[in-house]
């Protein structure tokens, strides 16, 4: 008996522990869809579609990432990649700022490219920048606003974008200039050491990695390791959104946003983070309250506040970096947009 308490194979309790903290996404997951199943058993089912469809909407996107991110590593390419992205840090910021605000992106399609970079050690300025940007418009969105809001409203929106990943990128900039935001990294997903150490160091790029062993294991490593995290996390948020989208009436935003005025514009950008629905569920809703009466550039900064901060969004960047970079994220977030709103209330007026 004492043998078998003593049997090192068995799991202890802190072997478990450890196991659920280190999944503890998942199991928060499969607790979600457990308690829904139990007392709102057709939205469990609903929710459950609605993950299934997003990732499989997302999967080119992620695709594309994990190979981009898996050869980068496996062929010493990312040393090349990550120097695409240094030199004078203000123009580095301005091209993702532009690069983001007029990419084919959506807040889904850009989590996998923003891990990518990170992990490649690409500065903080220069991701905060594109990362801003690329949600709130890319080309189909582009279009859609065009024909419910007017080619004014999308023009401003596409230039609330690249001003929205100008300010954030700069302030980033100076904050990291004055040696805060250091490893903004977490722990588990790492601080740039390999994408960092390459750039410092860069070794040959071996293009054809497949013709070497460990590089070829290299890559699978790579691609399996990218592929867990990213899934872990865009499985969750999408769970999240499809219960906003469920369980939060679209009435509440409406009365929220209602009226004329500075008040609505402030109002619209701390509305539009927790009732965002999604960039083109929330379009219609713009649309019928600036024909109410809602001022357009309360609409403008719903639109762009509640784009930065999605779920997919904001938990992709939660998941990544530390909690100050995240609450930095918020706030420039936040701050750009109630601007955004301020600047485009005040041409029209």
């Amino acid at each position: 008996m004492s043998q078998m308490t003593e049997n090192p194979k068995l799991p202890t309790g802190a072997a478990v522990a450890s196991a659920i903290s280190k999944h503890r996404v998942w199991v928060i997951t499969a607790a979600i869809l457990a308690l829904l199943a139990l007392i709102d058993p057709p939205q469990s089912a609903s929710s459950l579609a609605f993950v299934a469809d997003a990732l499989i909407r997302t999967s080119p996107f992620l695709l594309l990432s994990i190979f981009a991110a898996a050869y980068g590593t496996a062929s010493g390419a990312d040393s090349m990649i990550a120097r695409a992205f240094t030199g004078s840090p203000l123009l580095m910021i301005a091209f993702a700022a532009a690069l983001g605000g007029l990419s084919p992106f959506c807040s889904c399609g850009v989590i996998p490219l923003i891990a990518a970079l990170l992990a490649m050690g690409v500065p903080l300025s220069a991701v905060m920048a594109f990362w801003l940007a690329s949600p709130v418009i890319d080309p189909s969105m582009f279009v859609l606003t065009s024909g419910l809001l007017g080619v004014e409203f999308a023009v401003a929106k596409t230039l609330s974008a690249i001003f929205l990943g100008l300010f954030g990128g700069y302030v980033t900039y100076a904050l990291s200039r004055s040696g805060y935001l250091s490893n903004p990294l977490r722990p588990e997903v790492g601080n740039g050491g390999c994408g960092g150490a390459s750039v410092r160091d860069p070794k040959k790029i071996v293009w054809k990695f497949w013709t070497e062993q460990p590089r070829r294991e290299k890559f699978a490593r790579e691609a399996q390791s990218t592929a867990l995290f990213l899934v872990k996390w865009l499985t969750f948020a999408f769970l999240l959104e499809s219960l906003m989208l469920a369980y939060v009436p679209a009435h509440w935003v409406a009365t929220a946003l209602g009226g004329e005025g500075l008040t609505p514009i402030l109002t619209a950008t701390f509305v539009g983070v927790p009732a965002y629905l999604n960039g083109y569920a929330a379009l219609p809703l713009v649309s019928g309250l600036v024909e109410q009466g809602m001022a357009p550039g309360a609409g403008l900064s719903f639109l762009v506040a509640g784009g930065v901060t999605s779920l997919p969004a904001a938990i992709a960047v939660f998941a990544l970096v530390k909690r100050p970079v995240f609450a930095l994220y918020i706030v420039l977030a936040l701050t750009g947009s109630m601007a955004s709103g301020l600047m485009y209330q005040a041409w029209l007026g």
